[in-house]
């Protein structure tokens, strides 16, 4: 019955109780080569409460945690922050397995349950503002529309000091340490930027308006616990700015060089676009997409103020892993950009022409033309990319007051 799976303290009156998913390599479309946790909390009140579910494979860890303070019977109410799968996927069989007194929800939280469970399960609606009195703690409940469901929350459990946070100020890690203080600064924060690149990044807007808000909210946090990754016992102001600046989207003083190539050509010249860049003092990336997937060039694009797609053309369109990255690019809304759209081609040479449209239309400065040239580039030709790189570098360096 899985009883090695231990419950872990974290206060006084709460365990973490969650699941660690050390395989998986593929969530919401991305690559999570450090696998993932899906936190759930136990809070021993008079009210025994549990605080999210798991994901559905990980069911039977859960209920040993559990067990391994109390029996799941003793669990008085549950509490859904969230209802995607990863989150309620265990959520029947724990109903079944706790038979608890009450499971709590936001309002589309409740219908989006019924929605994935069935519309006889039994959900009570909370509302941002409301307490639920647990004995000798209170759980608040603030609504966090589209951040990033409609039906998001968060809950803070005073006395503890807790905000049990959801998706939010999370990251796909998984570990055996459970705090973000026992890891190395530079993973959490690439694991943070790049969680935030890859689910936030089109919610900046709704991110910057609930951080303005959260002083009104009065909440004094010794801890932030998130449903993925480490909890933030230390500094949790760090995490909070984090975010902050990942959504302010400034202009950043980095540039991105991404490209796919099918005779070396278009490469040739994205080499030397990128040393055209780097020579105006811009730190600079090139990325070949037949080497790195989309969410690790996502990632890159939220650290860079300037970005230069290539592409050769194919059958008189762009290639088709550029393609997808524009996509992907398109429904995640980055700002604060500088543009260039670059290729080779054979006989038509529609695909840097697209790509310029495709970035234009999301929203990127496009100061220069597309570039192109005819099957091999010459040193002619390199030449004219080296001063392409120059005039984005000038540019960027314009944009950040230099």
């Amino acid at each position: 019955m899985n009883e090695y799976f231990k419950a872990v303290k974290i206060s006084d009156s709460v365990y973490w109780v969650g699941a660690i998913d050390w395989n998986v390599r593929s969530f919401h479309g991305y690559r999570t080569e450090r696998g993932t946790t899906y936190n759930a909390f136990l809070v021993l009140d008079e009210k025994v409460t549990l605080i999210d579910t798991v994901k559905a494979p990980f069911v039977g860890e859960l209920l040993a945690r559990i067990r391994s303070v109390i029996d799941p019977k003793k669990i008085d109410y549950i509490v859904s922050n969230h209802a995607e799968m990863d989150h309620s996927g265990a959520l029947p069989e724990v109903i079944a397995a706790v038979e608890p007194e009450k499971v709590f929800a936001s309002a589309l939280g409740q219908k989006n349950l019924k929605a994935h469970f069935g519309e006889d399960l039994d959900i009570t609606v909370v509302k941002t503002g409301e307490t639920l009195s647990l004995g000798r703690h209170g759980l608040h409940f603030i609504e966090t529309r589209m951040l990033h469901w409609p039906d998001s929350m968060v809950s803070y459990l005073d006395g503890e000091k807790i905000l049990f946070s959801q998706d939010a100020f999370g990251m796909h890690l998984a570990g055996s340490a459970l705090y973000a203080d026992e890891y190395p600064d530079y993973v959490l924060e690439h694991e943070a930027k790049k969680y935030f690149a890859n689910i936030l990044l089109h919610l900046s807007p709704k991110i910057l308006e609930l951080l303005d808000a959260l002083p009104s909210f009065n909440l004094d946090i010794a801890m932030i616990a998130p449903d993925h990754g480490p909890l933030w016992r230390k500094d949790v102001g760090r995490v909070i700015q984090l975010y902050r600046e990942c959504a302010e989207q400034n202009w950043k003083d980095r540039a991105l060089v991404v490209y796919s190539t099918m005779w070396k050509s278009t490469e040739k010249l994205a080499r030397a676009i990128a040393d055209g860049i780097s020579g105006t003092g811009i730190r600079t990336e090139v990325m070949s997409l037949e080497a790195v997937e989309r969410s690790a060039v996502i990632t890159a694009v939220l650290a860079s103020g300037i970005v230069a797609v290539g592409t050769p053309t194919m059958n008189n369109q762009m290639y088709p892993a550029v393609a997808d990255i524009l996509t992907y690019s398109r429904g995640l809304r980055p700002k604060n950009h500088i543009g260039a759209a670059f290729g080779s081609f054979g006989w038509s040479g529609e695909g840097a022409k697209l790509v310029q449209a495709e970035l234009a239309a999301q929203g990127f400065e496009m100061p220069f033309e597309p570039f192109s040239v005819k099957y091999v580039p010459t040193e002619k030709d390199l030449a004219a990319a080296y001063e392409l790189g120059a005039g984005l570098g000038r540019k960027l360096l314009e944009k950040l007051g230099r």
